[in-house]
């Protein structure tokens, strides 16, 4: 009953991988119907194509085993050499024969599930063991489905043979006042007719065994929500541990951006909303670089940080903004912002200047001319996330 609900609940398709891991396993879908049909059918064809030059040898073959003399008859050893050199004879036209029926029946296998080579269907599955799991796979839809075709399969087949000597037995009566040349040719046809026969109803039921089997083993492999849920989870990681990793390494980047603030030259603010750090080496560094920004929260904690260090803030809407939305961390500002940059920079080494010659700085703070497309505010690219915004 649990088994009954478990594999009711199973309705969505296997997943790639899962269909993966079945292979491995083995799992593949095999129509042994479809190998049967070409074992059989390369029997027919190499018969009717060959029919004269077997029909000769066998007539030779024949002629010459019948053939005793005095000797033969007396040595065992004679006799047993002469049926040794008969057995070769045979053997060299049945093995071709046998070697194409072999061939085709492997391929039979590559067209109706692919090439698989997996060596864990031959590992011990103790769990087979259990009588009372093997009576329930006995009486499972794939056994009786398979019981079913074959079952269906054997009673054509006795049908059509059945019908074959009914139609053909009074041919294959003449057979025996033919002389033998002719009536190995009468009888390979015969038995090509037959052999024809059989072949078609294999080939229809192989035509049906395909596209079963595959239905089965899609079935067989069907995965329940829970089922796809926990591969989710288990090819992509838990959501939960990964929230927490990226929460983690929000912390670790944005106590790093705000460890580097206290050495930063300015802070540019729009008003509370956002914060941007400034630095500008002119040995170490081509343009001013960014080595801290923020939004909201992370905003007013730089600006905190900026004033304990006595790092100077500038209000300019426009130019935080454009400096948040067009920048990242560790990056340099983009060159349509340099002149923007160069005042404010020219205005916090001016402020600096006069802080170290104890006289006072009297000069406002400029107003620096930002691109209209560079302010979000103004047309320009929406502000991008910046970290820990």
């Amino acid at each position: 009953m649990a088994a009954d609900a478990q594999h009711s609940n199973r309705t969505l398709p296997a997943t790639p991988r899962k269909i993966e891991r079945a292979r491995a396993e083995g799992q593949v879908a095999r129509s042994r119907d479809l190998g049967h049909f070409l074992a059989l059918g390369a029997g027919v064809a190499l018969l009717a194509a060959f029919a004269p030059e077997l029909t000769r040898w066998l007539t030779l073959a024949l002629a010459d085993a019948l053939r005793f003399d005095l000797a033969q008859v007396a040595s065992p050893r004679a006799m047993s050499e002469r049926l040794a050199a008969l057995s070769r004879t045979l053997l060299s036209v049945l093995l071709p024969i046998g070697g194409v029926a072999v061939l085709l029946a492997l391929a039979a296998g590559l067209l109706s599930g692919g090439w698989n080579f997996t060596l864990k269907p031959l590992a011990p599955q103790f769990g087979k063991l259990d009588p009372l799991a093997g009576l329930v796979r006995l009486f499972s839809g794939a056994h009786v489905t398979e019981a079913a075709k074959a079952c269906g399969l054997s009673l054509l087949l006795v049908l059509a043979g059945g019908w074959m000597l009914n139609a053909l037995w009074p041919s294959a009566l003449g057979l025996l006042a033919m002389p033998l040349p002719q009536a190995l040719v009468s009888a390979g046809e015969l038995l090509q007719r037959g052999l024809l026969a059989i072949g078609a109803l294999l080939a229809l039921f192989a035509v049906i065994d395909v596209p079963l089997q595959r239905h089965m083993l899609a079935r067989r492999l069907r995965m329940s929500l829970e089922e796809v849920k926990r591969e989710m989870r288990e090819s992509e990681g838990n959501t939960e541990v990964k929230g927490r990793m990226r929460a983690r390494m929000r912390e670790l980047v944005n106590r790093r951006m705000l460890a580097a603030v206290p050495r930063a030259d300015l802070v540019v603010m729009n008003p509370t909303h956002y914060a941007v750090a400034l630095k500008y080496d002119e040995a170490k560094m081509g343009a001013p670089r960014v080595v801290a920004k923020g939004a909201d929260l992370l905003a007013l904690r730089i600006r905190d940080i900026a004033k304990e260090a006595r790092v100077p803030v500038l209000q300019a809407p426009p130019l935080a903004r454009a400096l948040y939305a067009h920048t990242e961390v560790d990056h340099e500002v983009p060159a349509r912002l340099f002149g923007a940059v160069a005042q404010v920079l020219a205005w916090v080494y001016q402020l600096r200047d006069a802080a170290a010659a104890g006289r006072p700085f009297g000069a406002t703070a400029p107003v620096p001319e930002v691109p209209e497309d560079m302010d979000p505010l103004a047309g320009g690219a929406p502000a991008a996330d910046g970290a820990g915004a």
